[in-house]
């Protein structure tokens, strides 16, 4: 079979900040990507926004380099290698799944210190699954606790137990400091640029397939968007030759044929996509002119259009509603409000999301969205919020199915590293919340925990988590698997502050109530009926009003009093908020404003509608 032994295809896969997107940086850089002169932004594969703040990737992306070398017969030879940087955090498996299905290679980056996570396994599985020929690139040897050869050990364990091949086992390993842009071949070398890398890159990844003597095919396996060349599919050529105005047929996912033509083909080089006339087999190219294609879609020539397979996406663990906003502020600070434009919005979504799932409910005004976790529905909705939406959020809840006649429920494998003060305190939270030890290490003054949660015990536990160990605990989870149902349990210890009428919160009014009260707003604001406004250090949910002021009278002047002083409130971000409410609760999401509310704002429907009492607290 032919091959392109002028092309290379990889994916760098890693758990999340292993150092992916530090690395891509600098082989960029050190293949002239850039000009001497010019000024780049750290993590430049990071281009969305939301990447950049929370210092994630969220969205696969392509790149390419150009690589010159000598080969076998001393001749000088340049090799193009097409670089697909994936996402790190499970929440966004989908984004791995589908792009695995461009490339011939993976670079597994694992740090040196933590070692193997929950993330390296899963992205590993897949790409073993695919029959990917691996190169174990450990980062971050310059670190004080680095342990290159214990994790080495490791990696090859992990390898074994995800069953791969005696030709996967014989995987080449490369040390490196990616924030330096260094690499090499041993831990004693002296190291100065990524050279080792990017020859073990042309020498043990395997070149692709390069038959172009049979009908052109491709497989979409990412979308992006152009505003003057509207959608582009994205992927790697199968097989053939695409040339500029050919008839293709668009081979639907349900296996229905359509006609396309192709009006415009790119292929990569850097960060830029370079107009060509045509491509051919092992190429990765975006294709525009077909406005509406898919991911998971074929893209055939017209004369022989034969689909090909796509990877088999996981389903959702976890589902929210999405609820046009019906509170008392509604419709004042968002652009789109109603529930067209929700629909759509998330109609829209689908296409390029794959892991996610919407469905219709008896309710016109709700929609149900399904996903793969608390992250990537946060994302969803910050998206959103940023583009001018303004809807409600219920709180998160486990997808439960059955399994052999039998409930069952998603379970995550945890990874938690603590210093030891705090492991008691860790094993007793995760022990109320059904969760199983399953191995507990030591190392350098740290404890390490490996637990079996379920997903639904996991719901608000970060917070938690956070404040037991002072800030200092690493939480590390993936999905695990689907266990028999583990019976009730109680996420939430602390009941809300619910606000008794509408109107502006007064600070004498909130200084009154501080002592039992750790309030979620500031004095000024405008707060209505329903609105929970802070949270009880007991489990009862608490009815206050926050908006009274100081009766004045002739023998109580305003300014007789001490002065008031508030302690600052907890604000919370999003994904504080979805972890904090209950199932009788939403999040009124806005452009400018997260608000938390009660689903019935008033006091005796929400007794008529639920089991859990209320007490009054009354401001003198």
């Amino acid at each position: 079979m032919k091959k392109r032994e002028d092309i290379r295809n990889i994916a760098i896969i890693a758990h999340v900040d292993h150092g992916k997107t530090t690395l891509v940086d600098h082989m960029l850089r050190q293949t002239g990507t850039f000009r001497e002169n010019q000024e780049v932004v750290k993590r430049v594969m990071d281009s969305n926004e939301l990447e950049r703040e929370k210092g994630i990737t969220i969205l696969a992306k392509n790149t390419a380099v150009f690589y010159k070398h000598v080969a076998v017969n001393n001749e000088q030879r340049v090799t193009k290698i097409n670089i697909v940087d994936t996402p790190g955090h499970s929440d966004f498996a989908g984004e791995v799944e589908r792009t695995l299905k461009m490339v011939e290679g993976v670079l597994l980056l694992v740090d040196a210190s933590e070692g193997p996570l929950p993330g390296t396994k899963f992205v590993l599985k897949k790409s073993l699954d695919l029959h990917l020929q691996p190169i174990v690139v450990i980062n971050k040897i310059d670190r004080k606790d680095a342990r290159a050869h214990e994790v080495l050990d490791e990696v090859f364990e992990l390898f074994l137990s995800l069953g791969a091949t005696n030709q996967q086992l014989d995987f080449p390993v490369i040390y490196c400091i990616a924030k330096q842009g260094l690499a090499k071949n041993e831990l004693d070398e002296d190291g100065t640029n990524l050279k080792p890398l990017f020859e073990a890159i042309v020498n043990k990844i395997p070149p692709p397939p390069g038959d172009t003597e049979t009908p052109f095919q491709m497989l979409v396996t990412t979308i992006d968007y152009n505003d003057y060349l509207g959608r582009l599919g994205i992927g790697r050529i199968e097989r053939g030759i695409i040339k500029l105005g050919s008839p293709m047929k668009i081979i639907r996912r349900d296996r229905l044929i359509e006609d396309a033509r192709v009006t415009k083909i790119y292929t990569f080089s850097g960060l830029k996509r370079i107009e060509v006339e045509e491509a051919r087999a092992g190429d990765i190219i975006a294709i525009a002119g077909m406005e509406d294609v898919d991911i998971g879609e074929t893209i055939a020539d017209a004369a022989d259009p034969t689909p090909l397979s796509f990877v088999t996406i996981e389903e959702p663990t976890l589902s929210m509603n999405f609820v046009v906003n019906n509170s008392p502020l509604a419709g004042q600070e968002g652009k789109y409000v109603t529930t067209r434009n929700l629909g759509e919005r998330l109609a829209s979504e689908l296409r390029s999301n794959v892991s996610l799932r919407v469905e219709l409910t008896d309710n016109p005004d709700t929609f149900k969205v399904s996903g793969r976790g608390e992250l990537h529905l946060a994302i969803l909705i910050e998206t959103m919020r940023r583009e001018g939406f303004e809807f409600q959020v219920s709180a998160p809840e486990v997808i439960y199915k059955r399994i052999a006649d039998v409930l069952s429920e998603p379970m995550e494998h945890v990874i938690i590293d603590v210093p030891d003060e705090f492991v008691g305190t860790v094993i007793e939270n995760i022990g109320s919340r059904k969760g199983i030890m399953k191995n507990m290490l030591q190392v350098q003054g740290n404890t390490r925990i490996e637990f079996i949660v379920p997903a639904r015990g996991l719901l608000g536990f970060r917070s938690e988590f956070m404040t037991e160990t002072k800030g200092t605990g690493i939480l590390h989870h993936n999905f695990h698997g689907y266990e028999p149902y583990k019976g009730e349990l109680s996420t939430r210890h602390k009941g809300a502050i619910v606000q008794l009428e509408d109107g502006n919160a007064t600070a004498y009014s909130m200084w009154k109530l501080q002592e039992r009260i750790t309030f979620f707003i500031e004095p000024g604001i405008r707060v209505y009926k329903g609105m929970i406004i802070g949270e009880n250090t007991r489990e009862e949910d608490v009815i206050v009003n926050v908006c009274k002021t100081k009766q004045l009278t002739n023998m109580r002047a305003s300014g007789a009093d001490e002065a008031i002083r508030l302690e600052p409130p907890h604000i919370h971000t999003l994904e504080q908020a979805i972890e904090w409410i209950s199932n009788d609760e939403y999040i009124e999401v806005t452009p400018k404003s997260l608000r938390l509310r009660k689903k019935y704002l008033d006091h005796n429907e929400r007794l008529r509608m639920s089991k859990k009492k209320a007490i009054a607290i009354e401001v003198e």
